[in-house]
């Protein structure tokens, strides 16, 4: 063990002062004893980790220090949270157990430590480990929020100093924090935590993207100011006379808010228009109310300038489920440019920053201690977690879900009110009501229309729920629901109802085969796989016991020798070997090069990749690869795919890094792309955009739809191009054709 320099127990001594120093401005040591609590877990922890040093060479202490100073100064936590920070890591990584801290601490503070320890495991453990890891966390998460908090504190932390770790740690810890830390950040109501730790996670995986957006930001920071000047003026001379007492500011978009806008609209920097919105907090008076003087402060500034008349957003009424407060409205100001204005109290503004801590401390300082958003949500959590489940995967997607923002308010027949995500349909609905209505849904009466069960609901929708006792849950039903619930409850429907068709399929088969006197073996079950095209023998045994397969053909099938489907598939070369002696590519010496040459055949030691079909990678986008360890294929993604998070998140160990895979410069091989057009209607317009793609540009179209309605046209078509390069030539000449206003390729991401 080395022990500390002279100038590490500087550092050390200096950020325990900094700690200190932030938890008497809090307020959080009322008397001594609390602060002497503190103070033993503080030199508790250094003696555990003394001489220990993090992979960026301070010593490891600061670390806990960095956690607490974080859950104290950036999110308000107590005395309790501040001792678990400190101590989250002595249990898992030091001789201290867990009865030691019971003993020296409260078991209260154990069980805290418990928690977190235990989520250290979650995404390193193998699969079978991995959901019951996660759900013991999640028990703890619903009987105490604050472990949950302190292990994002911890992240934030982690992704502070991100860059002293090698670049495959940071594509698994990246993905695992936009995968699960920011969407629970964001559902706890830490606002400008969610936000930090989007941009870091931006900054790391995309470091170039993250510059040239924040060179732009700062390179329009004095024209902005004056544009907010200038808009501000006259807010503040009117709530100024109407005696308010109040704080407006300018919030300024993330750089990572910025680049998901541009990316999902493809718009450059210059057309992001809503860059920053203003916002105004205001000390309330005793009377009228807080929800009074926000409208009071709505009508001044509208007084000013003219309100657009569907951005009206109420969330004082109606808060949202993780307790954010506020009125906004998006207000016509100079030189025409929409502004966003916030509108809160002083109080919605603690809980909009600092989120459950903050909700918390009011709810307990009120009288009514009824059930609000954040109450159901853990509850439902709690609820959800009483059904085992079999794949950790499914396990942690369907927790996700949970995390997703309740953006509407749907009604029953009697007027009770639910939140749901914004997207969920009638059926999410059913099952919202109760899981046997769920299951026997066919369609519902939404505002007394019949509607099907696809059918999205919007916020104030009126909705009544009509059941079928033949009605049974399907498998499409898992492409319609957004809601954790009911894709947790028809997936467990269809697992039974799947093993049930498997026991049954099994046994049907074996008597078809004794029939032909022919036993059920390996070399068999594979020549029925494969005639039957099913991927495993359980989905074999599963179709045949739903009547999906019949056997009236198995005596035929028993005596072919079917021809074996040759498969293509792009290979991907290794350097050294025949296959890549055989081409001429251009590629750096240590990347590996993606062929755009099919081949027929495979060697065993040549890996094969294929194009994911999620996201439709094509020549000159970036890419990554995952390489499937079922069948151990690489299947290549777009860098930015949402499905290669997730991937990176559970299975960082089979990433394929960007920079060890290119493309090749060979353009023998087309790849499916599809292209959204929208214009102004006209005659020959589909004639002309056909001639620049087949005459102009000799490139195969695969399908095209076009609507046009009300002199409007909109479509999509899908088309083969060699890369990114031609697709873009494509665009730009498609957009100079007389009427169209707007060509982009179509992102599944």
């Amino acid at each position: 063990m080395v022990e500390y320099s002279p100038a590490d127990e500087l550092l050390i001594e200096e950020k325990w002062r900094e700690l200190e120093e932030a938890c008497r401005k809090a307020k959080v040591c009322r008397r001594e004893d609390d602060w002497q609590f503190i103070k033993r877990a503080f030199f508790l922890a250094k003696e555990a980790h003394k001489g220990v040093r993090r992979r960026s060479g301070e010593p490891y202490i600061i670390h806990p220090i960095e956690v607490a100073l974080i859950a104290v100064r950036e999110i308000g936590l107590g005395k309790k949270s501040i001792v678990a920070a400190l101590l989250h890591d002595v249990v898992e990584d030091t001789e201290y157990t867990l009865e030691d801290i019971s003993r020296i601490f409260t078991p209260k503070i154990a069980s805290m430590v418990d928690g977190l320890t235990k989520m250290s495991g979650v995404f390193n453990a193998d699969s079978s480990e991995q959901a019951e890891y996660f759900r013991k966390v999640l028990l703890t998460l619903s009987d105490d929020v604050r472990v949950i908090i302190i292990k994002i504190a911890d992240r934030l932390h982690n992704m502070r100093t991100l860059g002293a770790m090698p670049p495959n740690k940071q594509i698994k810890i990246t993905s695992e924090t936009i995968y699960l830390f920011v969407p629970l950040a964001h559902r706890l109501g830490l606002h400008a935590i969610k936000s930090e730790l989007e941009d870091l996670c931006m900054r790391y995986r995309f470091p170039e993207e993250y510059e040239e957006i924040k060179r732009k930001i700062d390179e329009t920071e004095i024209e902005r100011q004056a544009y907010i000047e200038k808009f501000m003026t006259p807010i503040r001379e009117v709530l100024d006379r109407n005696k308010f007492q109040y704080e407006m500011t300018a919030r300024v978009k993330s750089v990572y808010s910025i680049w998901n806008k541009m990316r999902r609209k493809q718009i450059p920097f210059e057309e992001v228009y809503d860059l920053f919105a203003i916002r105004i907090v205001f000390k309330t008076l005793p009377f009228p109310s807080e929800k009074t003087q926000c409208w009071q402060i709505y009508s001044c500034v509208t007084d000013i300038y003219k309100p657009h008349p569907d951005r009206l957003r109420d969330w004082i009424s109606m808060p949202k489920s993780n307790g954010y407060e506020a009125l906004h409205s998006t207000v016509m100001g100079p030189d025409g440019i929409w502004v966003e204005v916030q509108v809160r109290t002083e109080r919605m503004d603690d809980i909009a920053e600092r989120g459950f801590a903050a909700h918390w401390k009011y709810k307990h300082q009120s009288i009514a201690q009824e059930e609000d958003g954040l109450d159901k949500w853990l509850r439902k959590v709690r609820d959800a977690l009483n059904s085992p489940t079999e794949s950790a995967q499914e396990f942690l997607d369907n927790f996700k879900l949970s995390l997703y923002k309740s953006d509407i308010v749907v009604f029953t027949p009697k007027g009770e009110a639910h939140s749901m995500p914004y997207g969920a349909t009638v059926l999410d609905f059913a099952y919202e009501i109760h899981t046997n209505i769920g299951n026997r849904a066919i369609g519902a009466k939404v505002n007394h229309r019949i509607q099907p069960i696809t059918a999205r609901l919007n916020s104030g929708d009126q909705v009544e729920i009509i059941t079928a006792e033949s009605a049974r849950p399907k498998a499409e039903w898992l492409d319609i629901v957004v809601t954790s619930k009911a894709r947790q409850t028809i997936q467990d429907y269809l697992k039974r109802e799947r093993y049930d068709n498997i026991e049954y399929g099994m046994s049907h088969l074996e008597e078809s085969l004794a029939e032909h006197n022919v036993t059920l073996n390996g070399r068999v079950l594979r020549k029925l796989m494969a005639a039957y095209e099913c991927r495993n023998k359980d989905e074999l045994y599963s179709k045949i016991g739903a009547g999906i397969i019949s056997l009236d053909n198995l005596g035929q099938l028993l005596k072919e020798n079917s021809s074996r489907k040759v498969l293509k598939f792009w290979k991907l070369l290794i350097p050294g070997s025949a296959a890549q002696e055989s081409v001429d590519i251009d590629r750096d010496d240590e990347a590996t090069t993606l062929d755009d040459t099919i081949g027929e055949e495979s060697s065993a030691d040549e890996p094969t990749f294929v194009m994911a079909t999620c996201c439709e990678p094509i020549p000159g986008d970036r890419v990554v690869g995952y390489r499937d360890p079922q069948s151990g294929h690489i299947v290549v993604h777009k860098s930015t795919c949402d499905m290669l998070t997730k991937l990176a998140a559970q299975h960082s160990e089979n990433i394929i890094k960007e920079e060890d895979i290119k493309w090749s410069q060979q353009k023998s091989v087309s790849y499916l792309a599809s292209v959204e057009v929208f214009g102004i209607d006209r005659p020959s317009i589909i004639l002309d955009l056909a001639k620049v793609i087949a005459a102009d540009f000799s490139i195969n179209m695969r399908a095209i739809s076009i609507q046009s309605h009300d002199g409007i046209f909109e479509g999509t078509i899908s088309l083969y191009v060699q890369d990114i390069d031609s697709l873009n030539m494509l665009l730009e000449k498609i957009r100079k054709i007389k009427g169209i206003e707007r060509a982009k390729r179509l992102v599944n991401e």
